[in-house]
């Protein structure tokens, strides 16, 4: 299954069942980056994060492959919507102050994305990727979890998963990286509510297209007895990724630009 039609189907589902992002992450953007004019949200599935980058940004241009994700995100009037690749844009050069990717810097051809973001971005322009991994609630479910759930998708994760599962540590970006605050990404969810953030998982989604989702009813069952009532609301931690460059300004020699 190609990237693009994994996540376009149940778009709406990745709406309901995603988390949204620490606050204290879009701070961090608006401070670092040149200005805040101008942001760019690679990637931007149903809009999540370019939603909170308009409290930040005077404008967020949101681009994403999939028609389906584009359809069922948040309209704000300060965020344009458009279906693009995010290694081949219309964007001018030197629009952005921050371009970034949430959850998904993984997926894409880096030897054309990188030089598309470098001709989009400003002088000093920031780049930011951030992401999280797996979610934590406390030893007892998360060893159901494991057994029941991860266990049986391992192997239709994608290889390029690694990537986040490592942190990026293994990704070079080709700018001036910047230090970056340890942010704690938390969510407050009943069982059913985690089960359907599980469930977007691009594994799961693979292996319930191949083997069907009787697992997953299964492993809730055996959460039950761990996770007390399913209404209970669980404090879940989720292992937060966030790496950051900033394009440095070119250098004056002899009255000429380098």
């Amino acid at each position: 299954m190609k990237t693009h039609t994994l996540f376009s189907d149940k778009s709406d589902l990745y709406e309901i069942a995603r988390p949204h992002y620490p606050e204290a992450l879009f701070e961090y953007l608006a401070k670092v980056a040149p200005s805040t004019l101008l942001a760019w949200d690679c990637a931007c599935g149903n809009g999540q994060a370019a939603n909170s980058l308009v409290h930040y940004f005077e404008r967020v241009e949101a681009t994403d492959v999939s028609s389906e994700q584009i359809s069922n995100a948040k309209l704000n009037p300060k965020i344009t919507y458009s279906i693009s690749a995010s290694e081949n844009t219309s964007f001018a050069d030197s629009s952005f102050d921050l371009v970034c990717v949430a959850q998904a810097l993984h997926w894409f051809d880096f030897d054309a994305y990188w030089p598309e973001v470098k001709r989009v971005l400003k002088p000093n322009g920031v780049f930011a990727a951030w992401g999280y991994t797996w979610p934590s609630v406390g030893l007892a479910v998360d060893k159901v979890l494991k057994e029941s759930i991860l266990n049986v998708i391992e192997p239709y994760w994608a290889s390029q998963n690694r990537l986040l599962w490592e942190h990026y540590e293994s990704i070079e970006i080709p700018f001036s990286r910047l230090s970056t605050p340890e942010i704690r990404m938390q969510v407050n969810w009943n069982l059913d509510e985690f089960l359907s953030f599980v469930r977007t998982f691009s594994a799961s989604r693979r292996c319930v297209d191949d083997i069907g989702d009787g697992f997953i009813h299964e492993a809730r069952e055996e959460l039950i007895k761990v996770w007390g009532s399913e209404k209970t609301k669980r404090l879940i931690e989720l292992d937060f990724v966030l790496i950051a460059g900033k394009l440095e300004k070119k250098r004056a020699l002899r009255g000429q630009t380098l």
